[in-house]
């Protein structure tokens, strides 16, 4: 065979071949090395500012709880404290000791503080706020502790319960909108996902492979328990017509 002829079946074989491993669906090495190129340049499932935020999601309806609580004991009505303290058992792991210490206090804060900027102003501010939460945490565990709260500490325990809520209410809105985005920004491409697998592998130390996962199913669980699971009850009263 001559040269020409063996050049142009070899060309002719390359380009089958290629052709058949384009139109099968099982995974050759081509595909492999591809789909994996794909994953390293794809956006990952959920970022380390999205966690954050979702674990604020989380700790949002645990203050849903409270003012509910609040605002239910004012009207006379008894509040059983076992989900209570679950809620604040809850917000001690997840919220306190595992989202603010351990990612916001250990390297959320300290960046934006060296960075500068807006939300270099608020760090202080929120570290402070942290621990006042601690403290009312303390004092709601110690207040449903016993098989019923106390209606002699009725009115500061409402007290306490809504000033929390008041607190983290701004506190988290602060952090959503300022804090975590001027985080964001001191991060380059690499070191954001160097943090995005840094929290998960936090997450994971504390909680186990489902540590939002859990959270959530517990707060779901607190949630029926105190009838507090079904949205559409909180939707807003139509307003009264315009005066005439």
């Amino acid at each position: 065979m001559n040269s020409a002829r063996r050049q142009w079946l070899l060309t002719l074989s390359s380009v089958g071949a290629g052709a058949i491993l384009l139109g099968c669906n099982t995974t050759g090495p081509a595909e492999s090395n591809e789909a994996k190129d794909d994953k390293e340049g794809a956006e990952p499932e959920v970022t380390a500012t999205e966690d954050l935020m979702r674990e604020h999601g989380v700790l949002r309806r645990a203050l849903l709880v409270y003012q509910e609580t609040a605002t239910r004991m004012r009207g006379g009505i008894t509040i059983p404290p076992e989900p209570l303290q679950k809620t604040a058992k809850l917000f001690r792991s997840f919220g306190e000791e595992y989202h603010e210490k351990k990612l916001e206090e250990a390297y959320i804060f300290p960046a934006v503080k060296k960075a500068g900027g807006a939300a270099a102003g608020y760090a202080d501010i929120l570290i402070a706020q942290h621990q006042r939460g601690r403290e009312i945490t303390d004092f709601i565990l110690t207040a449903t502790a016993g098989p019923k709260i106390s209606t002699s500490d009725a009115k500061s325990f409402e007290a306490a319960l809504e000033s929390l809520v008041r607190m983290y209410e701004h506190h988290a809105a602060i952090e959503d909108t300022v804090v975590f985005p001027g985080w964001k920004e001191t991060l380059n491409p690499t070191q954001l996902d160097e943090m995005n697998e840094k929290f998960e592998d936090i997450e994971h130390e504390q909680f186990g492979e489902d540590g939002f996962e859990n959270a959530l199913k517990q707060m779901a669980e607190i949630e029926q328990s105190l009838g507090l699971s079904d949205l559409a009850q909180f939707t807003a009263p139509a307003p009264p017509p315009p005066p005439k």
